[in-house]
């Protein structure tokens, strides 16, 4: 009876015991991949300062004890750019479809490096074309600045900042930006409709003479430069009708030879 007993027992606490197991491995292997996940730059590096104005938006990172080749190669791994300027010590550009990167070494803390990310609107109103030419592509200049030669700052980072400022004002992020700092504004795309180009006016109801129907979508037809005629309504009503020339018919002349009739009183007499 008790090895009856015994067997029973072990049958239902072995499947028990590996459901558990086997719960417990899953547990782990998913804060693993959590752990694994890529944070964004604001969850890793704290907010420094933000310059924010009308459609131009800049927000400086601090990265603490970490070189500019280090953290422009971990961007880098992380979404790849349109372009990476040269590896270099001091200042390195990673251009994004949406954004610019300028990574910078802080020049009071050299072992930091400052994480500069802006719209394409900040750079366009403060950075020099020329000062760029020196890490970005022409191409990727043109696409920023388009015809513009200039614009009206000379800024190049917040590391330079005293010497050349931005054309908009700095200041300190505050507690909430800390907290969730508000994400780079993508520029928009738009179209400008010209009035008047093919337009098809909207049928509202009544425009067939039914309180239940709608006119048709169609637009009238332009006009041809046909010429017509106003003629006169008969009896003398003050009342004009025009109507087009090819609808007013006249009778054809009559070219053909008279008929002769010979005999008789030696008339001739013309056919009618």
């Amino acid at each position: 009876m008790s090895n009856r007993l015994f067997t029973m027992i072990k049958s239902f606490v072995i499947p028990i015991l590996a459901i558990v197991i086997l719960l417990v491995v899953a547990g782990y292997a998913l804060s693993g991949c959590q752990g694994g996940q890529t944070k964004s730059i604001q969850d890793r590096y704290p907010l420094e300062s933000v310059a924010k104005e009308g459609k131009q938006e800049s927000y400086v990172y601090r990265a603490a004890n970490r070189s500019v080749p280090e953290v422009a190669k971990e961007l880098i791994n992380e979404r790849e750019p349109k372009q990476a300027s040269k590896e270099d010590e001091n200042q390195m550009f990673l251009v994004y479809s949406d954004k610019i990167y300028n990574l910078q070494k802080d020049k009071e803390k050299p072992s930091d490096t400052l994480i500069e990310i802006s719209n394409k609107e900040f750079v366009r109103q403060n950075y020099q074309p020329s000062f760029l030419q020196g890490y970005i592509m022409g191409s990727i200049l043109n696409d920023i600045f388009g015809s513009r030669k200039s614009s009206p700052g000379d800024y190049r980072g917040y590391n330079d900042r005293q010497n050349h400022k931005p054309v908009i004002p700095e200041r300190p992020p505050t507690k909430e930006e800390k907290k969730t700092p508000p994400p780079i504004m993508k520029e928009g795309k738009g179209s400008i409709i010209k009035r008047g180009d093919n337009v098809d006016s909207k049928s509202s109801v009544g425009d067939k003479g039914s309180i239940t129907e709608k006119g048709s979508n169609t637009t009238p037809p332009p006009s041809t430069g046909s010429k017509g005629t106003i003629t006169k309504t008969p009896g003398g009503s003050s009342g004009s009708d025009v109507k087009p020339k090819s609808s007013i018919k006249t009778p054809p002349k009559n070219t053909s030879p008279p008929k002769t009739r010979v005999g008789g009183s030696g008339k001739i007499t013309k056919r009618r």
